[in-house]
């Protein structure tokens, strides 16, 4: 519950800034603003000034500009009128470029709150935990796969110097730059045994979920961390600072060595051999299970602590727009790779799972400090605002693309469009909408009743 209400929270928060973007303009345009709803529904409160109504709903998730005159086209339409009938403040009496200038604030706003949230996070700073660059083959323990990093001769215990001639310091760098670069070629340097290597090599793509992957894992020394309390590990006397050497006599080198192990007898008791103060003691531990099934002796492994850094004001917003025109460049290519074999039925979210996973990127965050938590949720705020900047933006009826269309063509003739021709144009866009909310929300559905 706390989960969703963080998500509609945060949802709510980048459709008003949308809205917002559209009321400020709007008034500047000398077009009559009726109502101004934070949230949907039957008003809680409300009260009236410069002629324009602002209500609180009860429905918190995000709100609405209504503008006068906004229905004019339908009136028109019903009539059977070859034009529309405006007064003095409707929206349809504005000129072409005034109306384009009021639709683009909506989604240009998203951009901007994206640019100023990103560029303070950048100026305060942040931590996060990620592992060494030092890599496990997949192949390893997956034969079938063949991952790209094997294929290019990587091996186990590589650790991956510099990607496309960028320096890799930590496993994060290469999760990043791989997951972005799906069917793209790389190229990288790295290091063996302190002899250094490159290869060329091309990332797959995940169905799942578009990204890129070259079928690695981190190397994470099986040194315990952290215990979760009345685990198979508590139970048995492990202690943080352990180092696990060998379970039933075979050796442990890393994490994916021992989750490999456990995988092979799930439940089964198991005799590990653990360094503690530079003894060796033996322990036998009875394996349980996550609520996915997966084996587990409830341990937690030291991760590598970075911190990004703190900027100026000017490097700090440079640095916010640039990370927002990224993410905008991934937007576009993730669009292009829904044709390229990805499974819609994992792509594609409704309003229900965006919710959920906005609150449950946030609730992890917090799990780990209210810095880390605040980071998490406006990150990921950042990226559904861009998001919702770009989808607003397409030509479809329904979205401010579709109006900016219409508007701009009336620009270019010099004459309104005949009601007909605007009236049929959206309810093919309205179609359209309809029916990717409805596989959006059925796939949303399915999602949850999966979980």
């Amino acid at each position: 519950m706390i989960n969703v209400l963080v998500g509609l929270l945060g949802l709510g928060l980048v459709v008003f800034v949308h809205e917002l973007g559209h009321l400020i303009v709007a008034k500047k345009m000398g077009i009559t603003v009726e109502a101004f709803s934070v949230g949907w529904g039957r008003k809680i409160w409300s009260v009236t000034r410069g002629g324009t109504e602002y209500r609180v709903s009860w429905l918190p998730i995000g709100g609405y500009c209504k503008m006068q005159g906004e229905h004019a086209l339908m009136k028109a339409w019903q009539e059977k009128s070859s034009s529309i009938t405006v007064e003095k403040g409707d929206f349809y009496a504005a000129r072409p470029w005034q109306r384009i200038l009021v639709l683009l604030a909506g989604p240009v706003v998203n951009f901007v709150f994206a640019v100023i949230v990103l560029g303070i996070i950048a100026m305060i700073g942040y931590s996060f935990f990620t592992f060494p660059n030092k890599i496990v083959l997949v192949d390893d323990y997956h034969p079938h796969r063949q991952g790209p990093a094997a294929q290019a001769g990587l091996q186990t215990g590589d650790r991956i110097v510099e990607i496309n001639s960028q320096e890799i310091g930590s496993f994060r760098d290469i999760q990043s730059l791989v997951s972005r670069s799906p069917r793209q070629e790389l190229t990288l340097r790295y290091t063996r045994q302190e002899e250094e290597f490159s290869a060329t090599l091309t990332p797959g793509l995940n169905p799942s979920t578009g990204a890129g992957y070259i079928g690695i894992y981190p190397w994470i020394d099986p040194v315990v961390a952290r215990i979760v309390p009345g685990s198979p590990a508590d139970i048995a006397g492990l202690r943080p600072g352990d180092r696990i050497l060998s379970v039933n006599d075979e050796a442990i080198p890393h994490s994916i060595a021992l989750e490999a192990m456990l995988q092979e007898r799930p439940s089964a008791p198991v005799t590990a051999e653990i360094s503690r103060e530079g003894s060796t003691i033996t322990r036998r531990i009875v394996p349980g299970q996550t609520q996915e099934g997966t084996p587990t002796l409830g341990i937690g492994y030291e991760a590598l602590e970075v911190f990004s850094g703190t900027r100026g004001p000017l490097e700090g917003l440079a640095t916010g727009f640039g990370q927002s025109l990224e993410i905008l460049h991934l937007t576009l290519q993730s669009i292009g790779l829904l044709f390229s074999g990805i499974d819609l039925n994992q792509a594609l979210m409704g309003p229900a799972r965006i919710t959920y996973m906005v609150g449950e990127v946030a609730a992890e965050g917090f799990r780990a400090g209210i810095g880390a938590g605040l980071f998490s949720f406006f990150n990921f705020l950042s990226l559904i605002s861009i998001t919702l900047f770009f989808m607003n933006l397409l030509p479809i009826p329904a979205l401010d693309g579709g109006q900016i269309l219409l508007s701009g063509l009336e620009l270019l003739t010099r004459k309104p469009l005949h009601p007909r021709l605007v009236y049929h144009y959206q309810v093919a866009g309205n179609i359209i909408i309809i029916g990717l909310m409805f596989f959006a929300v059925f796939n949303d559905i399915l999602f949850f009743a999966r979980s």
